[in-house]
């Protein structure tokens, strides 16, 4: 394996934390994979890796050298983009929410295949949070500010929320006319991945944002979960509003307290900041800005920022 080839697989293995894994990703036999980081620390004459049974790491030489690899292989990348024609290839993995993925994404998705023939896509679906350069994934679609901080954002929507609940849920404990209503009523708890606990809810007034904390009879992380325990009769729900357009559409679910809405949230694309942008994550990007930019969506996706 050259000198070019080692630098990737270094790469790789550090943003991966695996040998294992990052072999898999070459195609390369894991015992290639450590001779081959053996012979580079050995030609540098300095030491690049931690190992231990269950943790990979840099040392400080490893970083440095890690940082500007990243650099040297991005600044490849575009040489031989300009050398194709300006054509975008390869692999990009991305992750964001199902729900969203399959009312947003999924429509569209064939227009940019067509567009980007060269590319291929490898779709994520969840919620957690995701460690965008140990699991290999170049993008993530999320709701909400992200808890790394180190991540560089592309907005992509200020999406409308709404609160709502199922007939049956209104049938029995009725319908709220106002917040002080709410008194005697059940919410479906909504774990926060930062504190352990219920979110409360959240009511836009004309003095600011109010909250409410009900008690909550079921509670869960998951947000498909929220939506169905809220079909269920559990209690008060509160989403974007694109998550509950079917149920409002076919009367599974009804709108509480539409005057005072709860805040929108900010809907953004994040990335690792460690590296230039690549030829095709840019044009994934900028194909999600002209998908929220575009009217048929914006009844459920809101404004853009």
């Amino acid at each position: 394996m050259d000198r070019l080839e080692a630098i990737k697989l270094f790469v790789r293995v550090l943003e991966r934390g695996s040998f294992t894994k990052a072999a898999a990703d070459l195609g390369i036999p894991r015992s290639t994979a450590s001779e081959v980081i053996r012979r580079l620390e050995k030609d540098l004459g300095s030491r690049l890796l931690e190992r231990t049974t269950r943790h990979i790491a840099a040392t400080p030489d490893g970083d440095a050298y890690y940082q500007r690899c990243v650099t040297i292989l991005a600044d490849l990348e575009d040489a031989e983009r300009a050398l194709r024609g300006h054509e975008p290839a390869g692999q990009l993995r991305i992750d964001a929410p199902g729900t969203l993925t399959r009312v947003f994404l999924l429509p569209r998705l064939a227009e940019f295949v067509e567009r980007y023939p060269k590319l291929t896509l490898q779709l994520g679906q969840t919620e957690r949070l995701v460690d965008l350069v140990r699991e290999g994934v170049d993008c993530v679609i999320r709701a909400g500010e992200p808890e790394d901080s180190s991540l560089i954002s592309r907005r992509l929507a200020s999406m409308p929320e709404i609160t709502c609940a199922s007939p049956a849920y209104i049938a029995r404990h009725g319908t709220p006319e106002s917040i002080a209503d709410l008194q005697g009523h059940h919410m479906i708890g909504f774990v926060s991945s930062r504190t352990g606990a219920p979110l409360p809810l959240e009511f836009t007034t004309g003095t600011g944002i109010e909250t409410v904390r009900l008690p909550a009879i079921m509670s869960t992380n998951n947000a498909d979960t929220a939506h169905h325990l809220a079909r269920e009769g559990f209690g008060l729900a509160q989403a974007p509003k694109y998550r509950f357009a079917d149920d409002l559409a076919s009367g599974r679910l009804v709108e509480v307290l539409p005057h005072a809405p709860p805040p929108p949230t900010l809907l953004a694309a994040y990335y690792p900041q460690n590296r230039q942008l690549s030829p095709r994550l840019r044009v994934f990007l900028d194909w999600l800005v002209t998908l929220f930019d575009d009217a048929a969506f914006q009844g459920c996706a809101g404004t853009r920022l």
